[in-house]
């Protein structure tokens, strides 16, 4: 079945949203769908789907999935991923090559999201990985995000791997 770029994209945005491993996979491989196909909304598929669904994530990276695509605000799947505290997903993302230093239209990385989410988690397998000397538009650093929601716990493990980084710089 040969489709139209739009309808495929329709399609398989809609197959990853709803969680539909089986269907993506047949579309990316029977129909030789791209998986960053995009949708009527400029969307892709790794952008729509559920961000807890790590199978669908992996699938679509195997794929050649973009995991550093970002949408017209500059939000990667990295983004979405701390947003919503999926951490199994982000680690699949960054298994793929997700740069989690990526900043948004604010200038906000992943770490800065998970930190105003309060996803402690996410925030602790972020911190080694992200630039935290880096502010976002409004100069905040992840620390000043941690401090301004007062998240002690959050600060105090930030604080303690700017010490460890700075300690291996010397």
């Amino acid at each position: 079945m040969v489709l139209s770029e739009n309808d495929a994209g329709k399609r398989l945005t809609s197959a990853a949203a709803k969680g539909d491993v089986a269907e993506v996979r047949r579309m990316l491989e029977e129909c030789r769908v791209h998986p960053d196909t995009v949708n009527e909304f400029g969307k892709t598929a790794i952008q729509v789907m559920m961000m807890g669904n790590t199978s669908m994530a992996s699938v679509l990276l195997e794929n050649g999935a973009d995991p550093n695509i970002q949408d017209h605000f500059g939000i990667t799947p990295a983004h979405d991923a701390a947003r919503t505290g999926f951490l199994d997903t982000l680690r699949v993302l960054v298994d793929y090559g997700a740069s989690l230093n990526v900043p948004d239209q604010s200038g906000a990385l992943p770490i800065h999201i998970a930190i105003r989410e309060g996803h402690r988690d996410v925030v602790e397998y972020l911190a080694p990985r992200s630039n935290l000397g880096h502010q976002d538009t409004r100069g905040d650093t992840a620390l000043d995000v941690a401090m301004a929601t007062c998240t002690p716990d959050m600060v105090e493990l930030l604080k303690r791997q700017l010490d460890s980084t700075l300690a291996l710089q010397s």
